[in-house]
């Protein structure tokens, strides 16, 4: 029975990064509004009821990433070391992305964030999953946060964090438009998300000072 369950979700996922793949292509040859559902079924050789029972949004097909992205700086937070602050983990989880280069951090490739920076859809869609990054993280502090500390201090700790990751995510976006390699993104971005860190570090120190559980 385990067996057939693993073949199971083995064949879903198959056929997920198939749909998947096919959208990426066709939204890129040819533009993510004029692209139909229609049209990404009849590539993947799937029902349209599939595509849709997948992804349930169009705009997901094509941010298929869009879980991992906003859970990431919650994530980053609840899995630091006994000891970490979560803003030294979140810096350390950013810097991971950045030398793996990293969908998360903004590395998706000329073609790919053209796709998207041509797409009022796409923009406003990536805009939301920002949001929705910066609300996981404001929860992941807040249940770290002491009791006796102001009721908006988790929500203004993450607002900052937020605003500089999204600035950060921007320049390898603007630095990928431009034409620099993967490897030329990470060595400008290095000292720039260094000097974001350090501006970070002066406004909110260890914030919370709570250490995490063993």
């Amino acid at each position: 029975m385990s067996t057939e369950l693993g073949l199971r979700e083995s064949k879903k996922q198959e056929t997920r990064q198939l749909i998947s793949d096919c959208a990426t292509r066709l939204f890129i040859e040819q533009g993510f509004e004029q692209t139909t559902i229609a049209e990404i079924a009849a590539a993947a050789r799937v029902a349209k009821k599939t595509v849709t029972n997948y992804f349930p949004r169009k705009e997901d097909l094509a941010l298929d990433h869009h879980e991992a992205f906003t859970q990431s700086l919650a994530a980053a937070v609840a899995d630091r070391a006994p000891g970490e602050g979560p803003l030294a983990a979140l810096g350390r989880a950013f810097h991971a992305t950045l030398v793996g280069h990293s969908p998360v951090a903004g590395f998706t490739g000329p073609e790919f964030a053209r796709m998207v920076a041509d797409s009022p859809t796409l923009s406003a869609r990536l805009r939301e999953l920002h949001d929705q990054r910066e609300e996981a993280l404001a929860a992941a502090l807040a249940s770290v946060t002491p009791d006796t500390a102001p009721a908006i201090a988790p929500r203004a700790a993450a607002a900052l964090i937020a605003a500089s990751d999204r600035l950060l995510f921007r320049r390898i976006q603007e630095l990928t438009l431009a034409g620099r390699t993967d490897d030329e993104i990470e060595a400008v971005l290095t000292p720039e998300a260094n000097h974001a860190h350090a501006l970070l570090t002066a406004a909110l120190g260890d914030y919370p000072t709570t250490p995490a559980a063993p």
